[in-house]
C-alpha cells in the first residue's frame, strides 16, 4: 500500500510507519509531545509567519488590514472548526474502499460540537484532542494564504463570509476527499499528498486567482507604483514560515519516527535549493539578487516540497526545490506581467504553481528507483494519478470559488469603494493607522 498523508481516523491504524497499532490504540508520550510541538509549529506559520510575510508586502495603508485579516481568519476557522469543520473532513461515517458516494466527498455530522471527545479519546497514538487541532492548524493557513491575492480592495464583512463559506464547500470536502482514507475519492485514486499540496496549495493559489480576477486590479495596477513598504517584515515572515513548517510537514507523520525525520530533512533541502534557485534566476534576469526574490523562492520550495515530504528522497527534494525556484520565479514575475492579472502578493504564481510542481513531481520521487519511499510501482502511472488529483482540484476549486464570489458581490458588494481604497484600508475599514509618526 502506498504510504500517503495520515489524515483519516481508519487510516491512521494501518498506514504510518511504525504506527501499526494493535485493535487497541495506545497513548505514546514521545509521539504525543512531538505533536503538541508540530501544533504550535503550524499555528507559528499563520500568526505571526504568514502575516508579516504578507503585512511587509503592502503599501503602509494597508499593513494592518492584512494583519487583521490573518488574525480574524485564524479565530473563525477555529470556531467553524470545532463546530462542523472535523466533522466534514474526517468524518468517515458510510465509506467503503472502491465505492462512490456522497461521502466519498464530504464526511457527515456525527463529530459536530466534536461529539464523543474526551481525554481518552485517541488517534493511534496521540490524543483525539491533539489530532484535532492539528487538522484544525492547516484549516486556518489555507483561506489565510488566499488573502495575499486580493490584498488591499476587498471589504472586512465580504471577506469573513467569503472565507466562511469557502472553508465550508470547497476547503472541508477537499481535505475530506484527499485525506479521509479508504472511500475518500481522490484516496481512492491513489492520489499522494502528504501534507497538502492539493488541501492547501492549489486549493488556496486557484481559489486567489479566481478572487483577483473577480474584485479585479487595484486602482492604478500597473502604471502606479506599488512597492513593499517594509521588507524586513516580509524576511521575518518567511523565517517564521520555514521553521514552523518542519511542523507542517514532520508533523503530517503523526509520530515522532523515522518518516518525521525525513520530511524535516527534506524540506530544508527543498527550501533551500528552491531559494537559492529563485535568486539566480534573478539575479541572471534582473542583473541584482532581492530579498523579496529569496524569500519568495523559499517560500515556493515549502509549497513544492509539501506534497512529497513524506515519500521523497534527498535527492528528491534537491531537484522538486530546483523546478520549484525557477518556473514560480517565471510564473510570478514575467507570466504575470504577460497576463496582467492583479495576484497583489503572487499567491497564484508561488501557492498553486508551487503546489502543482510539486504534486506532480511527487509522483516521480516517491518511487524507490529515484530515492523515494513510496510503494510506486509505475512512474508513468503515478504521475498520471498526481496529475488528475491536480486538474480535480484546480477545476473543482476554481468554480465554486467562482460563485461563491458572484453571490456575495451580488448581495453585499466584494470590493471597497474607490475613495476607501485610495486612503487605505486601514483608516477606512479599521480607523487605524500602522503607522503614527
Amino acid at each position: 500500500m502506498t504510504l500517503r498523508k495520515i489524515a483519516g481516523l481508519g487510516a491512521l491504524l494501518s498506514l504510518v510507519p511504525g504506527l501499526a497499532l494493535a485493535e487497541e490504540p495506545t497513548l505514546n508520550s514521545g509521539d504525543t509531545a512531538w505533536m503538541l510541538v508540530a501544533t504550535a509549529l503550524v499555528l507559528f506559520m499563520t500568526i505571526p509567519g504568514l502575516a508579516l510575510f504578507y503585512a511587509g508586502m503592502v503599501r503602509s495603508k494597508n499593513v494592518l488590514s492584512v494583519l487583521m485579516q490573518c488574525f480574524a481568519i485564524t479565530g473563525l476557522i477555529s470556531v467553524l472548526w470545532v463546530i462542523y469543520g472535523y466533522s466534514l473532513a474526517f468524518d468517515t461515517t458510510g465509506m467503503e474502499q472502491g465505492v462512490t458516494n456522497l461521502n466519498s466527498f464530504i464526511g457527515g455530522l456525527s463529530k459536530a460540537f466534536l461529539a464523543g471527545l474526551g481525554t481518552e479519546s485517541l488517534v493511534a497514538s496521540i490524543p483525539e484532542s491533539v489530532f484535532i487541532t492539528f487538522q484544525m492548524t492547516f484549516a486556518i493557513i489555507t483561506p489565510a494564504l488566499i488573502v495575499g491575492a486580493f490584498a488591499e480592495r476587498m471589504k472586512f464583512s465580504a471577506m469573513l463570509i467569503f472565507m466562511a463559506v469557502w472553508f465550508t464547500v470547497v476547503y472541508a470536502p477537499i481535505a475530506h476527499m484527499v485525506w479521509s482514507g479508504d472511500g475518500a475519492l481522490m484516496w481512492d485514486w491513489g492520489v499522494l499528498d502528504f501534507a497538502g499540496g492539493t488541501v492547501v496549495h492549489i486549493n488556496a493559489g486557484i481559489a486567489g486567482l479566481v478572487a483577483c480576477l473577480v474584485l479585479g486590479k487595484r486602482k492604478g495596477y500597473p502604471t502606479t507604483a506599488m512597492a513593499p513598504h517594509n521588507l524586513g517584515y516580509t524576511l521575518i515572515g518567511a523565517s517564521m514560515l520555514w521553521v514552523g513548517w518542519f511542523g507542517f510537514n514532520a508533523g503530517s507523520a503523526v509520530a515522532a519516527n523515522g518518516t518525521a525525520g525525513m520530511a524535516m530533512l527534506v524540506t530544508q533541502i527543498a527550501t533551500a535549493t528552491a531559494a537559492l534557485a529563485w535568486m539566480f534566476a534573478e539575479w541572471i534576469t534582473h542583473r541584482k539578487p532581492s530579498v523579496l526574490g529569496i524569500a519568495s523562492g523559499a517560500v515556493a520550495g515549502l509549497v513544492a516540497i509539501t506534497p512529497a515530504s513524506g515519500t521523497a528522497g534527498p535527492m528528491g527534494a534537491l531537484v522538486i526545490g530546483l523546478a520549484a525556484g525557477v518556473i514560480c520565479f517565471f510564473c510570478a514575475t514575467s507570466l504575470k506581467r504577460k497576463l496582467g492579472y492583479d495576484d497583489s502578493l503572487d499567491v497564484f504564481g508561488v501557492h498553486a504553481v508551487g503546489g502543482i510542481v510539486g504534486a506532480i513531481l511527487t509522483g516521480a520521487f516517491a518511487a524507490p528507483s529515484l530515492g523515494g519511499f513510496g510503494e510506486v510501482e509505475s512512474i508513468a502511472g503515478q504521475l498520471w494519478v498526481q496529475i488528475e488529483g491536480v486538474l480535480f482540484t484546480v477545476i473543482y476549486t476554481a468554480v465554486v470559488t467562482f460563485v461563491i464570489l458572484k453571490v456575495i458581490d451580488l448581495v453585499m458588494g466584494l470590493r471597497v469603494s474607490e475613495e476607501e481604497e485610495t486612503v487605505g484600508l486601514d483608516l477606512s475599514l479599521h480607523n487605524e493607522r500602522g503607522y503614527n509618526l
